[in-house]
């Protein structure tokens, strides 16, 4: 759970009260019992807490509260009986609550709690589905479970600095989550290769990022950026002009082209299209008709557009392998999979894992060798210049101006 819980820490559910200090629950299970010198004073602390839970109140006494965290192979009866709940009164809990909540959805790793209203009187049962989300199951005499979530506070940050190592490494020296880095990659994956930065690139971010019990959840969002590869700078705002968000440049234009610059994230170019290349594996000079990124084997493969699965298969050259056609112009190809995700006929979107990097086929390492076809002929896709799809609206530009600037000046302090 970490040092910093903030109030929700101190979980406090219902008729009943527990308070969490700065060590995770034992996994066995423990119980806080309050006593005529703190009770009053920790009801007054949580009880705004408690109202949140959204449980009934009827008095501040309260017995004990038992915690802990779900073991592999638990399940609901294996939870409340040892707290006196019968064998009978679970099933019947279960199926009371199956059209809200299916039990068996219960998971190891998460938190629980009972209270108790007496000693041996147990009255609500509390499982943490997730970071945001729980369960509130009442054990007394109507029998139900209710859903409810965390309050979250959305927090603003930005970073700026220099590539140096990796944009991983830079931006966790920087202070950021390195989660920040995929973030950014599907911001720019139409405009920039990752696996081409250069050092002296530089970021300017500013993000987005949930929190709730004062623990970020959930990946950060991008609202603006300034990213300078290879000496241009590319701005970007996230805007969302009436079919969801996306992003732009500064003057509107999206940034989503029709390919993604490369099936995976953050690999290198170990071999780039060359009509002369030497075959490390045949021994002899054969034409390379496609890109080779490298990436740790199980790397999973990106179709760089919306399109159809036309080929789907195995050869001794290729190892396994999937061909796409995105339209009557456009075709890519992607060799040396460890295993493949889609079939022949099946409709794929930008951005989905169609299989998995590995070595098969004529492979010396864990690469994909991704190949582009242009009106029926083999092309360099990194030669290629792709339009950008639908910029802002004439009608939401004024909207999109205000945004900008004001972003700008975030940019700019």
């Amino acid at each position: 759970m970490g040092e910093k819980r903030s109030v929700w820490s101190k979980l406090i559910v219902g008729c009943a009260i527990v308070v969490f200090g700065c060590k995770e629950p034992s996994t066995s299970g423990h119980h806080v019992t309050a006593s005529a010198s703190n009770t009053a004073e920790i009801a007054d602390e949580t009880r705004q807490d408690r109202q949140r839970f959204g449980l009934a109140w009827h008095s501040d006494a309260w017995a004990r509260v038992d915690s802990g965290v779900v073991k592999p192979g638990q399940s609901l009866s294996h939870l409340l009986t040892p707290h006196g709940i019968s064998t009978s009164k679970v099933v019947a809990l279960a199926q009371a609550a199956r059209a809200t909540y299916d039990v068996r959805k219960i998971r190891s790793g998460r938190n629980w709690w009972v209270t108790y209203s007496n000693d041996t009187a147990a009255t609500w049962f509390v499982y943490e589905r997730n970071p945001r989300e729980f369960a509130v199951f009442s054990l007394a005499d109507t029998l139900g479970v209710r859903l409810g979530s965390y309050p979250a506070e959305t927090k603003t940050h930005r970073v700026e600095g220099v590539i140096d190592n990796s944009l991983y490494v830079d931006l966790e020296e920087a202070g950021a989550p390195s989660t920040l880095a995929l973030a950014m990659a599907n911001v720019y994956a139409w405009t920039v290769d990752f696996s081409r930065l250069q050092a002296g690139d530089t970021f300017d971010v500013l993000y987005e990022r949930e929190y709730v019990n004062d623990e970020p959840v959930g990946m950060p969002r991008v609202i603006a950026c300034h990213f300078s590869h290879r000496g241009r700078d590319i701005p970007a705002y996230r805007f969302d002009q009436g079919e969801g968000p996306d992003y732009f440049d500064a003057d509107g234009g999206s940034l989503r082209k029709a390919f993604l610059k490369a099936p995976v994230e953050f690999s290198r170019i170990s071999s780039h299209y060359n009509l002369k290349r030497f075959h490390p594996v045949l021994g002899r000079t054969k034409a390379h008709l496609g890109t080779d990124y490298a990436a740790p084997h199980g790397t999973p493969i990106f179709a760089v557009g919306d399109g159809v699965v036309i080929k789907s298969g195995y050869t001794s050259g290729n190892g396994n392998y999937v061909k796409i056609r995105h339209n009557g112009t456009y075709e890519t190809q992607y060799l040396h999979m460890s295993r493949r995700a889609v079939k022949v006929g099946e409709s794929v979107r930008q951005g989905q894992t169609i299989g998995y990097v590995g070595a098969t086929g004529l492979a010396t390492g864990p690469h994909v060798c991704f190949r582009f076809w242009k009106n029926g002929q083999q092309v360099d896709h990194l030669q290629e210049e792709f339009p950008p799809s639908d910029p802002i609206a004439e009608a939401a530009r004024p909207d999109f101006e205000k945004i900008k600037q004001r972003l700008e000046a975030e940019l700019a302090k």
